[in-house]
């Protein structure tokens, strides 16, 4: 199959239904299709072919949406790429991926242009705004086409090559198929009961596979309209929030913070919100709770990962949410928890989760022996550290790599996190492991409060004394004004640094 089938077949079912709202851009998806049309005819006129990669870097836009349907339905590879990459993570994702084809935007070719000219063989180039030298402009590509014919892509064909984030070496090209792509689409899409006119929020960057596929290609899926951000504006999510009649609000548990922070500023005057998910880190369930109050609509918390497409598992629609779960596999995948060598733990004990399904990677693009690693026995090893309950409900304690061992004893720094959460000052918090002589590794808390609020070192420290076992409080507390964060709200604690 080829995923632009879900385009092709909207556009069919709906023409004249708006797709994508965009600034003072309204395209529907009869629109939509004939630019992607278009754009595709033209991108093999200049001789970008099936099964070649094609770097995507530019910001969320209806550029972006066109560019990347287009060479779906060419059978081309999309290779999606944040932005705001410097120069060595550009030089090694566009040499390691062998790229053929080149589409940015002018604003943000600082870095990738002088990579690109080290690149002969990426001769295809092209860009969006502004002309610039060297570049095609892409304006004059995208005309609407009435047809193209959709390139019989097989189940097992790359669709996209999506850069895992690296925290350990170079990042690795998490190799995604058509089937992969579309299938966990639709089983979301299906997963969660929607209405037609329903309007989705699209504040996460297309660039990274959540907002790729739970807003964008389930919605195309569906034939839904996205309301498109570059990227997340508070106020605008807000008021958008009060004033669509019918709304799904699909984010990371940074966007709920800070909403829920502006609600308890001042509460909306109405609520749109039909339902939210929520992925891409933990979610602390004070955070769920303070939002599900203000706005009146249920999160349903869900985990995926890069190499599954990337949701796996989520709390079922419809049905017994619990805080603090990130729910049951979704239809068609299975996980287990298990122990180092790979044999399941019993209930509620820790172990790493493990899963099975349709949206699990073909593998990491020339790197056998990771994929091997990753796709042992038939399962993708997440690395993160879970346990499940009597129902079978699945809760992530950590990172594998997270944990924390002082003295020989473990500590999950999302425990305490999460206490960290009900203090009523705290807005953000990170707990993680620093070196200590003895110990071999101490417990540290960066924390960020709330606008007006204050607390000290101390206080918080001590908070969270009174609540946890005597090892696991954390001896060292920074207060700071924000935490670095991915560009999709994800707080990166490896660029946390304790002074």
């Amino acid at each position: 199959m080829n995923l632009a089938q879900f385009l092709v077949d909207s556009a069919r079912r709906i023409p004249g239904h708006l797709a994508i709202r965009y600034r003072d851009q309204r395209v529907t998806y009869g629109q939509f299709d004939r630019l992607v049309n278009g754009l595709a005819a033209n991108l093999a006129k200049a001789g970008l072919q099936p099964g070649q990669v094609c770097v995507l870097m530019m910001p969320n836009s209806v550029d972006w949406a066109v560019c990347y349907y287009a060479l779906a339905k060419l059978g081309a590879v999309v290779l999606p790429v944040n932005f705001l990459y410097r120069t060595a993570e550009l030089e090694h994702i566009f040499r390691d991926s062998g790229a053929r084809a080149f589409i940015g935007h002018a604003d943000h070719l600082e870095y990738a242009g002088p990579v690109l000219n080290r690149m002969p063989a990426i001769d295809i180039r092209l860009a969006a705004g502004a002309a610039v030298q060297g570049f095609e402009p892409l304006a004059g590509l995208i005309a609407e086409q009435d047809d193209f014919p959709l390139c019989p892509t097989a189940d097992d064909d790359t669709l996209a090559i999506i850069y895992t984030s690296g925290t350990t070496g170079l990042p690795k090209g998490a190799m995604l198929t058509h089937r992969n792509l579309a299938s966990n689409a639709q089983t979301v899409a299906d997963m969660r009961r929607t209405e037609p006119g329903d309007v989705v929020l699209g504040v996460l960057p297309f660039f990274h596979i959540y907002g790729q596929t739970s807003i964008f290609n389930s919605s195309v899926y569906l034939g839904l309209t996205v309301r498109l951000w570059e990227h997340f504006e508070a106020n605008e999510v807000f008021a958008a929030i009060q004033e669509v009649p019918s709304c799904i609000l699909i984010a990371v548990p940074t966007i709920f913070n800070r909403l829920a922070e502006m609600a308890a500023e001042k509460p909306p005057t109405r609520s749109g919100l039909r339902f939210c998910v929520s992925g891409g880190a933990s979610l602390p369930v004070e955070v769920l709770k303070r939002f599900e109050q203000s706005f009146g609509a249920v999160i349903y918390e869900g985990y995926g990962l890069t190499e599954c497409s990337p949701v796996c598992v989520e709390n079922p629609f419809g049905k017994r949410t619990k805080p603090g779960s990130i729910g049951l596999p979704i239809p068609g995948f299975s996980a287990k928890v298990v122990d180092e060598m790979d044999r399941e733990v019993e209930q509620g004990q820790v172990g790493e989760l493990v899963v099975q399904g349709p949206g699990v990677m073909k593998g990491y693009l020339h790197q056998p022996e990771a994929t091997s690693a990753a796709l042992r026995g038939g399962w993708l090893h997440t690395g993160d550290l879970a346990r499940r309950d009597e129902d079978g409900y699945i809760y992530i304690v950590d990172r594998k790599k997270d944990l924390v061992i002082r003295g020989g004893y473990n500590v999950y720094p999302r425990e305490i996190e999460e206490v960290l959460y009900t203090h009523p000052a705290v807005s953000e918090a990170a707990v993680l492991g620093i070196a200590h002589p003895d110990l071999g590794e101490e417990v540290a808390a960066m924390v960020v409060l709330k606008p007006g609020a204050s607390a000290t070192a101390e206080e918080l420290r001590d908070f969270v004394k009174q609540r946890v076992a005597p090892y696991k409080y954390p001896r060292v507390v920074r207060l700071a004004v924000e935490l670095p964060k991915t560009n999709t709200g994800k707080i990166l604690k490896r660029a946390i640094v304790m002074d």
